[in-house]
């Protein structure tokens, strides 16, 4: 039989839902009220918001002769004539080749910083950490505080309640103009299209391309927020994979803070130290500055950026109780470890093999990069062979196959190529509207365009050809004599 005295300290069971009533299968969210940091990590948060921002913004406005013709933009994504202008280097569609090596460094230079520091990209750099930063600023600016901002949230719907927020919302709608704006800059002229826009002819694509990325930007850094990081990104989900015992992470020092509670008035660090009570008192100051809201007592979460603005509280905390600081600080698994034993810091070990994979490969592929580029060609040849019909019977018993070849020119003075072919014993090649067989034909083309042309190319009859024969075409510029080839089959009964 139960004990009445026991069972009257319990609680009753919980009733049964309503079959009707629906079934909540996630969280509703939280909103989120960083306060505003002071320290080391937050002046470095801030010093790279500003710079990333006003880079993002200026680098559409810096020029780069290239000659008569020619964009003078240094950075441009020209779709209409597909080249992308980087400053001196000008790439073509054949050279998709430097935006793999591009995306390939990318991706193994966010594993190694993240194999060395965690998601130091995600705390500092990434943008939408850095536009998220820059509207927490406006909204600091405008509505005050975290304690302000919760007041005014949970207080009257009155005029200046709605003078703060029209406010907020208006410069966070000309930032995100602004945003879209410099993103469409990097893919047409800055000053021809402000000018278009000064004279109200915006184009239709260029003008939803700047109302879309406006809403994104307004949308994500406005109201996602953390809730991008959580759960949109999916870098949380694979930096598990990249950190190790070495990795630097901001961390909670258990060892020194545990057991948590309040300083009592008048109540001495020995006194403290007697009842068990560690260095931290529990202000959860680390918690109000998070951007993402996590307790970094609990240990080292997904949702943690490693943007160290916990670190900055907890030390300003520690400076006015008299404590030293770094209870909250970047270390790494294994050091804590050695503090929670020996009480004695563990060396950093930067070289181990995980960061000697991950920069060997960036060293070779950069290496690969760098070698392109200084020794890219100015010309490229492909050529297309003619599949209806696969060849053609001539009166005289001599086999035909037609091709097109596209040659682009990439200088800046037109050329021209003599042709000639390797393969079928006795083949001859012509250009379609050119000089009679026998005679080397001559391929021109313009400056800076791809030239298509269509040649024939014929094996006499009885040249011992059948089925598939490779094909050697050689084009030789006759500016300088420079050769290149292209391979391809001469296909025959």
């Amino acid at each position: 039989m139960q004990n009445p005295a026991r069972s009257s300290t319990l609680s009753p069971p919980p009733a049964a839902p309503s079959p009707s009533a629906p079934v909540a299968f996630y969280a509703p969210h939280q909103k989120i009220y960083p306060k505003a940091a002071r320290g080391r990590f937050r002046r470095i948060k801030s010093a790279l918001m500003v710079g990333l921002l006003a880079l993002f913004m200026l680098l559409p406005w810096l020029r780069w002769d290239r000659g008569a013709g020619l964009p003078n933009q240094a950075i441009l994504f020209d779709l209409d004539s597909q080249r992308f202008y980087l400053f001196a280097l000008e790439l073509w569609p054949q050279h998709i080749y430097y935006l793999t090596g591009a995306m390939i460094l990318a991706a193994v230079g966010l594993f190694l910083a993240t194999a060395l520091a965690g998601r130091v990209w995600c705390g500092y750099t990434c943008p939408q950490t850095v536009w998220t930063d820059l509207y927490v600023k406006v909204e600091e600016w405008i509505e005050g505080d975290r304690g302000a901002r919760i007041r005014l949230d949970k207080g009257p719907r009155d005029a200046g309640w709605l003078a703060k927020k029209t406010a907020k919302h208006a410069v966070w709608l000309l930032i995100a103009l602004a945003t879209g704006a410099s993103a469409l800059f990097y893919f047409v002229d800055a000053p021809g299209y402000v000018a278009d826009l000064l004279r109200f002819q915006p184009g239709p694509v260029a003008t939803g391309w700047i109302l879309f990325m406006t809403a994104c930007t307004y949308a994500m850094a406005g109201f996602m927020r953390e809730q991008m990081c959580v759960y949109v990104c999916p870098w949380p989900r694979i930096q598990a994979a990249l950190l190790d015992d070495e990795s630097l992470t901001v961390t909670y020092q258990d060892w020194r803070g545990d057991g948590r509670a309040p300083l009592r008035k008048e109540q001495s660090w020995a006194e403290r130290s007697a009842e068990g009570l560690g260095d931290c008192i529990d202000c959860k100051a680390c918690v109000q500055v998070c951007p993402t809201g996590i307790d970094i007592r609990d240990g080292l979460q997904m949702d943690c950026i490693s943007c160290g603005l916990c670190i900055d509280a907890c030390d300003d905390v520690m400076g006015r109780i008299g404590r030293p600081g770094g209870l909250i600080r970047y270390d790494t698994q294994s050091a804590q470890e050695a503090k929670a034993v020996a009480r004695k810091p563990a060396p950093y070990r930067l070289v181990r093999p995980r960061t000697i994979i991950y920069s060997l490969v960036m060293l070779v592929v950069g290496g690969m990069m760098t070698i392109g580029v200084l020794l890219e060609p100015t010309v490229d040849v492909s050529v297309l062979r003619d599949r209806a019909p696969l060849y053609v019977t001539l009166s005289d018993g001599a086999i035909q196959n037609s091709y097109t070849v596209k040659i682009s020119n990439m200088t800046r003075a037109p050329q021209g190529y003599r042709l000639t072919v390797s393969g079928p014993s006795g083949a001859t090649v012509t250009a379609a509207g050119g000089a009679a067989a026998g005679a080397a034909p001559v391929l021109g083309a313009e400056p800076d365009t791809v030239q298509t042309h269509r040649v024939h190319v014929r094996a006499p009859a009885g040249a011992a050809v059948a089925g598939s024969t490779p094909l050697t075409l050689t084009l030789t510029r006759l500016s300088d004599g420079v050769v290149h080839q292209a391979e391809t089959v001469f296909l025959a009964p």
